[in-house]
């Protein structure tokens, strides 16, 4: 049991401010989960319009990461995130005074670029007030802290969808607003504290200065991170199903019950994510990244792809049960891997690009089969999600071969380097 919450314990007072921040803000998460029934029920959309709608929105956090995070290194973590998620926290109460229509819709574009904003200074203040070593159970905490309260929101989420729908926009704006005055109030500017926490980190920059090779160029020296997203790709297409036909595809088969369903199965889904990350993490510790992120991907075949076949109310929860564990199996281990195989000379800039790249599955994932739905039934669509992920977990397969020819080729030179050393 020791093991299973030490990497929790220890921490600086502000880590677990965030973390409480976090869950009070994804108690609150109610419109984001469930736009694509807002605008495919509530204004009428069809199929496609929604699938590009909702890709238009994934597709806004590129922008605003990037924005993000060079305001949050310049400005500061702690102003930028005030700010930007104040005004999406206003957009919110705004949204009280506009009826379904595409206006709503565009407020909460807007609303989401500020979020997508502020974003990276809630990664870069946890990174600040951490040693490398605490890094993993911060991050941890935080993902865990989020899926908690996504839990407990998902609970009344389809409820209020079906019958109170502005209240969802009061209680997102008010979940917002607490979260960023417990920032405002006990965390302190935390860009300062880099110095003495990165100070590890920053000697072996220094020591990798002399690497002037671009990022483009580290990029291409080292194949197996573009081979890494590609693969990926194809995990991020399916698992934006999870957002977007399976909510669709619940109000299909369940007239006026898809939403009280799709608010149930999301409780699911974070309940499991809270209780077996730890678990999951203990007992697949031994095991490499890649292999790790390849059974991620037999999971999510069978729990997404078994849907194209059966469809009751049980089947669903299968389901989401199934692909869950995938999906911390996955969220475990992919920036790990980037980690790994990155310099670390370059390894931010490394890992913003791969970001972006692998994004674009999730983006594209709503947008190709919203098109689909429009001559296909869902069976046909869940079979063909089913068969993209089936691929790139094979791809991810034969990249774990690579890896290990590509080691121990490495591990060879440096034996013989050190051989031809020693014999001088």
């Amino acid at each position: 049991m020791k093991k299973l919450f030490k990497p929790y314990l220890g921490l600086k007072r502000e880590i677990y401010i965030i973390f409480i921040s976090k869950t009070i803000n994804a108690m609150g998460a109610l419109i984001g989960p469930f736009m694509t029934l807002l605008l495919s029920k509530k204004i009428g959309l069809s199929s496609a319009e929604t699938g590009f709608y909702v890709a238009v929105l994934g597709f806004l956090f590129v922008p605003s990461s990037l924005i993000g995070g060079k305001l949050s290194d310049t400005y500061g973590r702690k102003r930028v995130l005030i700010i930007f998620e104040l005004i999406a926290a206003v957009g919110y109460v705004a949204c009280i005074f506009i009826q379904p229509s595409m206006n709503l819709v565009y407020v909460l574009m807007a609303t989401t670029f500020c979020f997508g904003v502020a974003g990276p200074s809630h990664d870069a203040m946890t990174a600040d007030l951490t040693t490398p070593e605490q890094r993993q159970g911060a991050f941890s905490l935080n993902y865990l802290g989020f899926n908690f309260g996504f839990a407990i929101s998902q609970i009344f989420a389809g409820f209020l969808f079906e019958n109170h729908f502005v209240w969802m926009f009061i209680i997102d704006g008010i979940t917002a607003l607490i979260g960023i005055l417990l920032i405002a109030v006990f965390v302190k500017e935390t860009s300062t504290n880099t110095k003495h926490s990165e100070s590890k980190d920053i000697k072996i920059k220094e020591l990798k200065q002399s690497a002037k090779s671009s990022t483009i160029a580290v990029l291409f020296s080292k194949p197996i991170l573009m081979y890494f997203a590609l693969a990926t790709i194809g995990y991020r297409f399916v698992y934006s199903q999870w957002s977007f036909m399976i909510p669709l595809h619940a109000e299909a088969n369940f007239v006026n019950e898809g939403a009280k369903l799709y608010g149930l199965l999301g409780t699911f889904n974070a309940t499991i994510v809270v209780i077996c990350t730890p678990l999951i993490t203990l007992a697949f510790g031994k095991f490499t990244h890649i292999r790790r992120i390849f059974y991620s991907g037999l999971l999510f075949t069978v729990g997404f792809g078994m849907l194209g076949f059966v469809s009751t109310k049980t089947a669903f929860f299968t389901s989401v049960f199934i692909f869950t564990l995938g999906e911390i199996l996955e969220a475990i281990s992919s920036v790990p891997f980037i980690m790994s195989h990155a310099p670390a000379s370059h390894r931010a800039r490394i890992s913003s690009i791969l970001s972006l790249l692998i994004g674009t599955g999730y983006t594209m994932g709503s947008l190709v089969m919203g098109s689909v739905l429009e001559i296909a039934s869902f069976e046909v669509c869940w079979k063909i999600s089913a068969t993209v992920v089936l691929i790139a977990a094979i791809l991810m397969k034969l990249l774990e071969k690579y890896d290990n020819k590509n080691t121990c080729r490495i591990e060879i030179g440096n034996y013989v380097d050190t051989k031809n050393v020693l014999s001088q």
